[in-house]
This record gives structure tokens, C-alpha cells and sequence, in this order.
């Protein structure tokens, strides 16, 4: 089935047909219930692929199938995966309950593979019970998990700077679990502290959990926060699916005003803005007059 499904997923990824014939190739799943789908996301250097090596062990202990796509950065040679993370989970890998997956993030820019979601569903289809899902560093603002991931783990450390400012602008909407790693480290606390009052300020019941990844402290505590957000209400489906639609009508919109641009009346603004006869804000005022007339 592994094999199977790593066929599957390069299929999807390299476009070599889609994912309806992708799908094909697995047999459907007997599972009553979705795979739970957990994103983990923070700032690079913050210890996601130890916190995901350290999870798997939880999973697998209670009996469940652990799927990890862990997004990588595309190598600037070859745009594939540097396969970083699938190397630190080296010790998983004789475990056939668990399949672990590097994706290249390409030219994506939201902290996910263009394909991440097929990737998921393919898993959840070859009968895998979790995914973890982990992103590569992001910041403020690349925010795609949260259309595929039904919890979200926010993940920082201390020493990285104003680590709570990296991710109070985006991160902190959509975090289910706030997980400050290597507590060991000067300034744990305080970042825990910070990320409590930003918590409480927001008026979201959050949890703030500390943890030594790299040794397996805290860990217990985030699988239990974890358990007790797959059984709680679905929040994150709202804002997936909030997400999703916001997206695709600014994809429309984009692709809408790209046509117009092309039509003789942008052109003829163009031409007189080349001549001088408009400046830049009386052309940009006349081209949105376009896509969107009055009445």
C-alpha cells in the first residue's frame, strides 16, 4: 500500500493525470470516520520536524496509522524537495503503519505544496487514520494550511527575536494549539506568557503548551490538546472552508481583471497614460471604472 501511495501522490504532483485516476489506483478505505488532518506551522528553525517525529510515537502507540506530508523548500537547482524532513524521521521508517512523505513547496507561496491536498486526500483514501501535515517556515501571512488541516499547531521558540510578533499578525487566527519548543531555552516562559495575554486578548480559548521536542517534553500534553480538539466542535471546518471561498473569488477577480486589461478600452488608457495625457492615479481611477461600472 505504500508504495502504492507514493505512485499515487508522484502521479498527482508531477501532472501525470489526475487525481480521479490517481484515487483509482487505491482501494477505497473501510474507515467509518475522515483521517484527522493536524497542520503544523510556525517560523523556520522553531522544531516542527521534532515535534511531527515526537507525535508520530504517540499516534502509533495508541494503535493508530500516521501519514506525514512535511513540505520542504524547492532546492533552487532542480525545484524538487531537499528532503530534509524525511531524513530526521529516518527511525520511522520500518514502521509500516506509518508513510512519510517530502513535497516540494515550488513556486507555492503559502507555506504548502500546490498539491499538498491531493496528497492528503490520497493518504486518507489509502486508509491512513492521522495526517500531519508540516509546512515549511512560514510568517505573518502564508496562511494555506488552514484550508486542509481540521487542527492547526502553532509552533515557536524562544531567542527568535520578537517571536510572538512574527506570528501575531496571521498565525494566532488560526491556531488551535500554541506550542512554544525548546523550553529549556532562555526567555521560554516569557514567550509563553506573551502568547497567553495575545491569546486572551483575542477572546479564542487557546492552549499554550511548552515543550523539549528533542527530548519528548511536553509532548504528552500537546497529543492530549490534540484529542481533545478532534473531539471537540470542528471549528477550523468554518474557517477552511471561509478560507477556500475567499481565495478562489480572488483568483476569479484576478483573472477577470487580467481579461479586461486586455480589452481595447484598458488599452486606450494605457496609450494616453504613455503620452501623459492621464497620471498614474487618474489611469488606475479610469481602469477600475472598467471592472467595475456604475449601475
Amino acid at each position: 500500500m505504500q508504495r502504492d501511495l507514493a505512485r499515487a501522490i508522484s502521479a498527482v504532483e508531477n501532472g501525470h493525470g489526475s487525481f480521479a485516476q490517481a484515487a483509482a489506483t487505491l482501494p477505497v478505505s473501510a474507515r467509518a470516520v475522515p483521517a484527522y488532518v493536524v497542520g503544523i506551522t510556525g517560523p523556520p528553525g522553531a522544531g516542527k520536524s521534532t515535534v511531527v517525529d515526537r507525535l508520530i510515537e504517540n499516534f502509533r502507540t495508541a494503535g493508530e496509522t500516521v501519514a506525514v506530508v512535511a513540505v520542504d523548500p524547492s532546492s533552487p537547482f532542480t525545484g524538487g524537495a531537499v528532503l530534509g524532513d524525511r531524513v530526521r524521521m529516518q527511525r520511522h521508517a520500518g514502521d509500516r503503519g506509518v508513510f512519510i512523505r517530502s513535497m516540494a513547496s515550488r513556486e507555492a507561496g503559502g507555506g504548502l505544496a500546490p498539491t499538498a491536498q491531493e496528497a492528503i486526500r490520497l493518504a486518507e483514501r489509502a486508509g491512513f487514520d492521522v495526517v500531519l501535515v508540516e509546512t515549511v517556515g512560514v510568517g505573518q501571512v502564508e496562511l494555506e494550511v488552514v484550508s486542509v488541516a481540521d487542527t492547526i499547531v502553532v509552533v515557536t521558540v524562544p531567542a527568535l527575536g520578537d517571536g510572538v510578533q512574527t506570528i501575531k499578525a496571521g498565525l494566532t487566527e488560526i491556531a488551535d494549539v500554541f506550542v512554544v519548543n525548546m523550553a529549556d531555552r532562555p526567555g521560554a516562559n516569557r514567550t509563553a506568557v506573551d502568547l497567553t495575554h495575545m491569546v486572551r486578548e483575542s477572546g479564542r480559548e487557546t492552549p499554550v503548551l511548552q515543550t523539549i521536542a528533542s527530548e519528548g517534553g511536553g509532548i504528552d500534553a500537546l497529543y492530549g490538546a490534540l484529542l481533545a480538539a478532534r473531539g471537540g466542535s470542528g471549528a477550523n471546518a468554518a474557517r477552511a472552508v471561509r478560507f477556500e471561498v475567499l481565495r478562489a473569488a480572488r483568483d476569479r477577480a484576478a483573472r477577470a481583471a487580467l481579461a479586461q486589461l486586455e480589452t481595447p478600452a484598458a488599452r486606450d488608457v494605457f496609450e494616453r497614460l504613455a503620452i501623459h495625457e492621464l497620471t498614474r492615479r487618474e489611469a488606475t481611477d479610469a481602469l477600475f471604472e472598467l471592472f467595475f461600472p456604475e449601475g
